[in-house]
C-alpha cells in the first residue's frame, strides 16, 4: 500500500534545525511508518543563512515569511526550531491553521506563554510534540522500563546535572545566532530553560512530578556587549542554578546547571537510589546504563556498565546487530518515529505541549525560588 505523504515545513535553520531535518531524512530508512517524509519548505529570516542550510538539507522551497509557511496549504508539519520568544506566536499560528507541530524545547518562556500554547493545539485538536529528546536515548528509555517495573523499589533520591562551560568569557557578546540564549527577552532565562529543562522533563517522565523546590542562581558576567549595536546590555538570564526539591512520590531532587564548568561541554548525568536498587546514565556514555541491584548474591554485588545494543533493547532492533552502538543524533530520529506512529493511530504521544508545561511551570518555580529566597510549591 502507498504511504500517505507527510510535508513538513522547518522554521529555523540552527543547530536544532539540523538534528531534526537528520532525523525526518533517515527515519523512514530504519522505521516502518505510514507515512512518506518530504521535506517540502524551510524558512529563515536571513536569505543566505537558510540558503546554505538548504543547499545541504535539500528542501524542496525556501520560504522568508514564517506565517506563508504556515499558511500554505501544501505543508502537513510545522517544526519549530527557532528562539524561545517565537515559539508562542508561531505555535498558536499553526495550531489555528490546523497544522501538525513539532516545537523545540523549552516549550516557552515561561507558563504564562505555554499555557496559550497548550489551549491553542488542543482546541485545534492537533497532534503536538516537543522535542525533549533524551528521553529517547535507548539507555533511559530502558531506565524508565525498569522503574515502571518496581525493580528498584521505592525511590529515595533523584539527582541529575548539566554542566558546560561556553560562556565563560566576558569577551562573548549577547543576541545573534546561538548567543540569543544569552538575551533575557529572548530565552526567558538561562540554564534554567536551557539544560535545567532537560533534566527535569526526564525526571518528571521517570519519577513522577515534582512538588516544589528551593533554589539558588547566579549571574556571574552581569554585562555583555550587543551583537549588533555593540553598546554594554545588563545580562538578565541565569548562568548557573541549583535547586533542590520534592517530587510527589515522596523522593528528593537535587539539581544543578552551569555554563562555568570549565572543562565540561555538554557533561549530563542523572542517578536514582531505590531501595532495591539504584540506576546511573551519562550523556557521555549515551549507550550504556549503570545499574546496582541489592538483590545480587554479596561477593558478587556491585555497579555493572549494560551496553545497551541488544535488539531487545529499547529501539535497537531498528538499528544495527548487537554490539555496535548508537549516538545523539538517534533519539531525535526515535522521537520522529514515535510521534508519526502516534498519528497513524489517532493518539498523542509525549512529551505533548501540556507535558511540556508541566516541565515550564517547574523552572518558573525555580526562578522565583531563587528570587525571593524561599521555598515555591510547583503550579498544577
Amino acid at each position: 500500500m502507498a504511504k500517505k505523504k507527510l510535508n513538513v515545513g522547518m522554521i529555523g535553520y540552527g543547530f536544532m534545525a539540523r538534528t531534526h531535518s537528520n532525523a525526518f531524512r533517515k527515519v523512514g530508512n530504519f522505521f516502518d511508518l505510514d507515512y512518506e517524509i518530504v521535506l517540502k519548505a524551510v524558512c529563515g529570516r536571513n536569505e543566505a543563512g537558510v540558503k546554505a542550510f538548504n543547499d545541504k538539507w535539500g528542501y524542496e522551497r525556501i520560504e522568508s515569511d514564517w506565517r506563508k509557511l504556515v499558511e500554505a496549504k501544501d505543508i502537513d508539519l510545522i517544526d519549530i526550531c527557532t528562539p524561545n520568544d517565537l515559539h508562542l506566536e508561531m505555535a498558536v499560528a499553526a495550531a489555528k491553521a490546523g497544522k501538525m507541530i513539532i516545537c523545540e524545547k523549552p516549550l516557552a518562556r515561561n507558563s504564562a506563554e505555554g499555557e496559550q500554547m497548550v489551549a491553542a493545539v488542543e482546541a485545534a485538536k492537533v497532534p503536538n510534540f516537543v522535542s525533549y529528546n533524551y528521553r529517547r536515548i535507548p539507555a533511559v528509555t530502558l531506565a524508565k522500563k525498569l522503574i515502571d517495573e518496581g525493580r528498584l523499589g521505592k525511590i529515595f533520591h533523584y539527582r541529575a546535572k548539566f554542566l558546560q562551560d561556553w560562556t565563560i568569557s566576558a569577551d562573548l557578546p549577547v543576541g545573534g545566532t546561538g548567543l540569543w540564549r544569552l538575551d533575557v527577552n529572548a530565552a526567558g532565562s538561562g540554564v534554567t530553560g536551557d539544560l535545567l529543562a532537560h533534566c527535569i522533563d526526564t525526571a518528571i517522565w521517570l519519577n513522577g512530578s515534582i512538588k516544589d523546590v528551593s533554589a539558588m542562581t547566579e549571574t556571574f558576567i552581569k554585562e555583555r556587549k550587543n551583537t549588533f549595536t555593540g553598546e554594554a546590555q545588563k545580562i538578565g538570564i541565569d548562568d548557573a542554578c541549583t535547586f533542590m526539591g520534592h517530587f510527589e512520590n515522596g523522593s528528593l531532587a537535587t539539581f544543578e546547571s552551569t555554563r562555568y564548568a570549565r572543562g565540561h561541554k555538554a557533561l549530563y548525568t542523572l542517578e536514582i537510589n531505590g531501595e532495591k536498587a539504584s540506576i546511573m546514565w551519562d550523556l557521555h556514555d549515551l549507550h550504556r546504563l549503570q545499574w546496582f541491584d541489592h538483590k545480587d548474591e554479596g561477593q558478587l554485588r556491585g555497579w555493572r556498565s549494560i551496553h545497551i545494543t541488544d535488539g531487545d533493547h529499547p529501539y535497537m532492533k531498528n538499528w544495527w546487530v548487537p554490539g555496535l552502538q548508537i549516538g545523539y543524533e538517534h533519539s531525535f530520529v526515535h522521537q520522529v518515529a514515535d510521534f508519526l506512529d502516534g498519528v497513524s493511530k489517532g493518539k498523542l504521544v509525549g512529551p505533548t505541549f501540556r507535558d511540556a508545561l508541566e516541565t515550564t511551570r517547574v523552572c518558573d518555580a525555580v526562578i522565583e525560588s531563587a528570587k525571593s529566597g524561599s521555598w515555591q510549591n510547583v503550579k498544577k
